[in-house]
């Protein structure tokens, strides 16, 4: 049985047993010895993206009173939930959001409280206005259309499942963005996030 771990592009953490290529993490939000999640989805503003291999650390996931650990699908998931990569693990890529972040050489800390402000309304994931269509995007970003997640890449939108990408299709409208606005811009400045695999089925 899967763990209530795996997180969705509108910062959902479910079950399922899609396991993806990150982890991450909110701060504590689960108990050790149900390994279940409690209530609060967050207790930190530092929403972080981690590698899933990282000095061959291997961690027995949410079984001490340590972070809850999460996991995405790609990094394009995981910062359309509101997340940005991890200065200690992924210290190169971090370093590249920041440069590409729109703010002069801001501090984590910065980047974090308006990552906060951005992801979240009245405590529920926050859907962002858009001006054009999605294909304007730059690649990596998500919007919602409908209950579907669709992340655009190459002008072309590919849904979210619990397998994985779906086969890409053109996406005229959608209904709000999903990834924050700065993390857009930082996106269209030149961070290019990993794609999961599934993403270059072949156009049917």
């Amino acid at each position: 049985m899967s763990l209530q771990n795996r997180v969705t592009p509108f910062g959902e953490i479910v079950a399922i047993a899609q396991r993806g290529l990150f982890t991450g993490n909110r701060g504590i939000i689960h108990d050790p010895a149900t390994r279940t999640l409690l209530k609060r989805r967050w207790t930190s503003k530092a929403w972080i993206i981690c590698d899933c291999d990282f000095k061959n650390v291997r961690r027995d996931v949410m079984s001490t009173r340590s972070w809850t650990e999460l996991f995405f699908l790609d990094e394009a998931v995981a910062l359309a939930a509101g997340h940005r990569p991890c200065f200690f693990c992924r210290r190169p890529q971090a370093e590249q959001f920041r440069a590409c972040y729109p703010a002069e050489q801001p501090s984590a800390r910065e980047i974090d409280a308006q990552l906060h402000a951005e992801r979240l309304e009245n405590g529920q994931k926050r859907r962002h206005p858009m001006e054009g269509p999605p294909s304007a995007l730059p690649d990596g970003s998500v919007v919602a259309a409908g209950t579907d997640a669709y992340t655009m890449r190459r002008g072309h939108a590919h849904r979210w499942t619990v397998e994985g990408y779906a086969p890409p299709r053109g996406l005229d409208h959608a209904d709000g963005l999903l990834t924050p606005p700065s993390t857009v811009m930082a996106l269209r400045a030149g961070y290019r996030p990993v794609f999961h695999p599934s993403i270059d089925t072949v156009l049917p």
